[in-house]
């Protein structure tokens, strides 16, 4: 008889990432392309290498594969899929818990977090601690510190990726709280199931629900945290998924989840080809000097015009994080409404400024 039903559900997608990663060509653990093919799933258990016969015969090392693991239940779930699916697919697979001491004993938990890692059989598995700033929010700060802890793992470890465990609910509130920015088409877009640089960051779960990687967890008699913060109605995060989320459920019905999560990934195509025309059409619409010129400005689609006006602010040194649609359409009247108002004043001390018919943003 075979696996849980929701085991195999969460094995099958980390075994699609795990594949994903062994045939691309840039593999940075230094595995060819064309011996990441040969180690396609179809018959991966027979043929996990042996690392120390491969070292001896000059060949490339397995590629690592992290996991970002809390201690809670999605990301417990998609260790034991690792642990499970890699050495299957000739890959080594590790984990990383981070730390924010945001809590009493939590240091205490980041151990637990690593003996049950190491108890699934992942190697190398350390806890990294980190201390949380206080810019952009408490939840901002704490996500900012973790991830510059999990890049800082996967360069010392030379980790060819790290999956992260966010569920399609995730993704869902995600796409609410970018709703309520009022960031545009890729706010909607949610969270990539590839990020970072290179690629390094990976999310399996995007279209696995909260509650399938819990029962996973359940049937195999995986220990899990609950996070208090998770249920603390101070974080915004917290109040949409006890508050929000039921609410709309109730109001319209089963499946807002699952459609929030298809309306993030065609927004992200959206974003994505509008992406490109913008840097395609950049060049386009600058002097000889490199400056901008509205008029040029002005005949694009308002779309692409405003990516071209955001990456301008960012190149500037406009933090990306605190660049709002509001700061792009204030400077978007600059070209659109133009009636000799004076420069937009932008995050990080960038000014945007019209000059004879020029637009010029920089430092102020």
């Amino acid at each position: 008889m075979g696996p849980h039903p929701a085991v195999a559900a969460i094995r099958l997608a980390v075994r699609r990432v795990l594949h994903d990663i062994l045939t691309e060509p840039n593999t940075t653990a230094g595995v060819p392309a064309a011996t990441a093919a040969d180690r396609a799933p179809d018959r991966a258990a027979d043929r996990a290498p042996d690392r120390a016969a491969d070292r001896a015969a000059g060949l490339p090392a397995s590629p690592l594969v992290l996991v970002a693991c809390s201690g809670g239940a999605d990301s417990m779930a998609l260790a034991s899929a690792l642990a499970f699916e890699a050495p299957r697919l000739g890959i080594r697979a590790g984990g990383v818990t981070v730390d924010h001491g945001l809590q009493n004993g939590s240091d205490l938990r980041a151990e637990e977090v690593v003996l049950r890692l190491r108890e699934l059989g992942l190697d190398p598995v350390e806890a990294t601690a980190v201390t949380v700033g206080r810019g952009g929010g408490p939840e901002a700060a704490a996500r900012d510190a973790r991830y510059a802890a999990l890049d800082a793992a996967a360069a010392r470890h030379g980790a060819a990726a790290v999956l992260l465990g966010h569920t399609r609910d995730d993704q869902a509130e995600t796409v609410l709280l970018g709703l309520a920015r009022g960031s545009g088409t890729r706010s909607l877009s949610g969270m990539a199931a590839v990020s970072g640089a290179g690629g390094r960051y990976r999310r399996p779960f995007l279209h696995v629900d909260r509650q399938t990687a819990r029962k996973a967890c359940m049937v195999q008699s995986l220990p899990v945290w609950d996070d208090p913060h998770n249920a603390d109605p101070a974080y915004t995060r917290s109040r949409l998924r006890h508050e929000g989320l039921p609410a709309l459920e109730k109001a319209l019905g089963k499946g807002v989840v699952e459609a929030l999560a298809r309306t993030a990934q065609l927004s992200r195509d959206d974003a994505d080809a509008l992406d490109t025309w913008a840097r395609q059409a950049e060049a386009g619409v600058r002097d000889a000097t490199g400056v901008l010129e509205c008029a040029k400005l002005y005949a694009l689609p308002p779309a692409v015009r405003r990516r071209i006006l955001r990456r301008a602010a960012i190149d500037a040194g406009a933090p990306a994080g605190a660049l709002f649609a509001r700061h792009i359409e204030e400077v978007d009247r600059l070209i659109t409404g133009w009636r000799g108002q004076g420069a937009i004043n932008l995050p990080g001390r960038v000014v945007a400024q019209r000059q004879g018919g020029r637009l010029v943003i920089r430092q102020g």
